[in-house]
């Protein structure tokens, strides 16, 4: 069976409208800041599939070992026959819950939404041909703006991994998770990644790699605004930083000038004094406690709470009540 034609609700003209917006308020504001979605142009992909197969980026490998090990037990306890992926990309660890459920009989439709046309066409064709019988519907649309286009009906399983909701600052996350509730009906059910708060020497590494790949990963987003944006950033001007904030218990990561930069972006004059930091992600890490607490708030009951072998990443099955 192929895959349905996509369900398109975020055009090009909106991708570059949110760039836009975000560059004219992030390099206007004190300090700087951009958002982390702007990695992730088809360099960026790549970069972060890279970083993801690096010995110190613990997160992917961890979480994977939960869902290899949980997805049978996820597929039994919820008996979803909707399964709804954020932020989809390539769907591969998804493919230990879709094992699950195959064998389990019942689902009889996958949901990916992704911000790329390119990279959901590519994978939700493959995902079809890889579990025939399975309805497959992609969604191209953002996840902070389009929970409302969700397919209703039957008992659904919502699925947020790689620990995401971390990149969304408190007030974000509370948003998000309650307009996720809005989306869902009382019985259905929401997967969650978390990276969990660990000793800054396992933590700090996974984002400041010996190889380089994050500083490249970090230095691309500048890539993006000069390309798509027409600036003119010297993004070897800019050193990688990753840093651990023991307060908030987050990592940022930034880019700090290496020497005074100048750069003409959109109609403004940005500049950047030596030493200077852009801030370009928060990765925040989770407590047990804590992500209960936050999906209490928005409506959830946290069901059950899983990890890996060594502590490191959360999976956390909540229920909408």
């Amino acid at each position: 069976m192929s895959a349905e034609p996509l369900e398109i609700y975020l055009e090009e003209q909106d991708l570059g409208r949110s760039l836009r917006d975000d560059v004219r308020t992030g390099l206007t504001a004190r300090p700087k800041w951009l958002p982390p979605k702007w990695f992730y142009d088809a360099r960026g992909s790549e970069l972060f599939e890279e970083i993801t197969r690096l010995p110190e980026y613990y997160p992917t490998r961890a979480e994977r070992a939960v869902l290899a090990e949980r997805a049978g037990e996820i597929a039994e306890l919820t008996g979803a026959k909707t399964l709804i992926e954020l932020g989809s990309g390539s769907s591969e660890k998804t493919r230990l819950l879709l094992d699950a459920f195959t064998r389990r009989g019942g689902l009889g439709t996958f949901v990916p939404l992704d911000v790329s046309v390119s990279a959901l066409r590519q994978s939700t064709e493959q995902i079809a041909t890889d579990y025939p019988g399975l309805r497959v519907r992609g969604i191209v649309g953002d996840f902070t703006r389009h929970l409302d286009r969700l397919p209703t009906g039957g008992r659904r399983l919502v699925i947020f991994l790689g620990g995401t909701i971390g990149n969304l600052l408190p007030a974000e996350r509370a948003g998000f998770l309650a307009a996720m509730r809005a989306s869902l009906e009382p019985g259905d059910w929401l997967l969650i990644g978390t990276d969990l708060v660990k000793d800054p020497s396992i933590v700090v590494p996974a984002y400041d790699d010996a190889a380089g790949v994050t500083a490249e990963f970090n230095r691309n987003v500048l890539r993006v605004v000069n390309r798509e944006l027409g600036a003119d950033f010297d993004p070897e001007a800019f050193a990688h930083v990753a840093l651990w904030d023991p307060e908030r218990e987050w990592i940022e990561m930034r880019l700090r000038a290496e020497r005074p930069v100048r750069a003409r972006v959109l109609d403004l004059d940005v500049e950047f004094a030596a030493g200077e930091e852009l801030r370009t992600e928060v990765s925040a890490k989770f407590r047990p406690e804590g992500i209960a607490a936050e999906l209490a708030a928005a409506g959830f009951t946290a069901r059950e709470f899983w990890t890996d072998a060594d502590g490191l990443f959360g999976v956390t099955l909540a229920r909408a009540d």
